[in-house]
């Protein structure tokens, strides 16, 4: 496996990163590091996704550079659809760049260094944890240019990584779901709070 170690202040660190409020001070990455600067968009949801759901995500990712963090559910949709379309997607991780997690997704992962990049603040050998996540997804909001948030409970991680796009500035969109739907409700609160 081949590692490329990129530090902040250096060529190839991506520019939308440095507008964190704490960018990470390297990124470990498996595959294209030159992905990593250009347009894209996250698409972020609910692990436990429906059909709606998992539908969406892969149909707005056909159309874009795809941003999310490998998790299963909306996450994996969105870079399996970028990937059907012969796009690029951004695999970020919450643990160290050696680990494909969850460990259902190593293929998916293997796919996405064909043509994009897996990465992490994380060297090898660290392991998952639940207060990387949210960490995470500070990266995930840092690369991308805009947030879609697809599906969402009212408590997600989905939800964190809008918050910190609306920090950054950047657009957030949400897409609506059945009003008595509790994995509706999170996407249903952005989109009276405001979002597109």
């Amino acid at each position: 496996m081949e590692v490329t170690v990129v530090r902040r202040g250096q060529p190839g660190y991506p520019p939308l990163l440095e507008q964190l409020h704490d960018p990470p001070a390297r990124l470990h990455t498996r595959g294209s590091v030159n992905v990593l600067a250009g347009a894209a968009v996250a698409i972020v949801g609910a692990r436990s996704c429906s059909p709606y759901g998992s539908q969406v995500a892969r149909s707005l990712a056909r159309d874009l550079v795809v941003v999310s963090g490998l998790a299963r559910g909306i996450d994996g949709e969105a870079h399996r659809g970028a990937l059907e379309a012969s796009g690029a997607t951004v695999a970020v991780l919450g643990c160290g760049i050696d680990r494909d997690y969850p460990r259902a997704h190593a293929d998916l992962a293997r796919r996405i260094v064909e043509d994009g990049a897996v990465v992490s603040e994380y060297g090898p050998g660290i392991e998952p944890a639940p207060w990387r996540f949210p960490a995470r997804n500070r990266i995930i909001a840092g690369l991308a240019l805009a947030t879609v948030v697809v599906e969402a409970r009212e408590r997600s991680g989905a939800l964190i990584t809008a918050d910190f796009a609306l920090e950054l500035g950047r657009d957030v969109f949400a897409v609506p779901g059945e009003i008595t739907a509790a994995l509706s409700a999170g996407t249903n609160h952005l989109l009276r709070q405001g979002a597109a």
